[in-house]
């Protein structure tokens, strides 16, 4: 109930109707993946340079239904953001604008709930174009994994243990494949390996 209210609080304050579709209430079983690669961990200083998404239907990854593209910053990028994520400004010269990728993120997404990795940081970087576009934030339901893990290991855990919520140490914990490579389209497709392993039943391996 909370949420469709929010949703169409959402939707009175559009500013142009075509993007209503984001607030519609939205009762089917796919939901988005989604990462984005960026200059920093400043929502309001850096830039998105990457965004990467797959859908997952049911319990299954729709690896045909996908987004992987490089996003042109408007501001150079520093040798310290190259040597982090091995994009080079040669690689941004025929990257999308920032409108146009959003454009695209928002029409795949669409109502759709969003899995992610530390989601929180993902979407404030896309609000920050998104409302100048649409004048609302992501309307979509967050799901976080690094939640679901955490929820999933407490049980196995001594009350008050460590619970190592890093990306890498969430990986081998659930025995997912490596990624190919370390970018947002893989990123996202190993989040959406993580979250069917938490939603279902999936015990791991026994471990010393």
């Amino acid at each position: 109930m909370l949420h469709a209210l929010k949703r169409a609080w959402y939707r009175r304050r559009l500013k142009d109707p075509a993007f209503a579709y984001l607030c519609e209430d939205y009762d089917g079983d796919e939901l988005v993946s989604i990462d984005c690669e960026t200059t920093g961990l400043d929502v309001k200083r850096d830039q998105i340079l990457s965004v990467g998404a797959i859908k997952v239907k049911g319990d299954a990854i729709l690896t045909s239904q996908r987004l992987d593209f490089l996003v042109k910053p408007k501001q150079p990028v520093s040798e310290k953001t190259i040597l982090i994520h091995h994009i080079r400004p040669i690689d941004l010269e025929h990257a999308l604008p920032v409108e146009e990728a959003m454009q695209r993120v928002l029409a795949f997404i669409g109502p759709r709930p969003l899995i992610g990795y530390y989601l929180q940081f993902d979407v404030g970087m896309l609000n920050k174009y998104v409302r100048p576009l649409t004048g609302i934030p992501l309307p979509n339901r967050q799901i976080e994994v690094s939640r679901l893990y955490y929820d999933w290991r407490a049980t196995q855990v001594p009350p008050g243990g460590n619970i190592d919520l890093k990306f890498e140490t969430i990986r081998q914990r659930l025995d997912l494949p490596r990624r190919a490579a370390h970018d947002a389209f893989n990123d996202a497709l190993l989040t959406a390996m993580m979250y069917l392993r938490l939603k279902g039943g999936w015990k791991p391996k026994p471990q010393d």
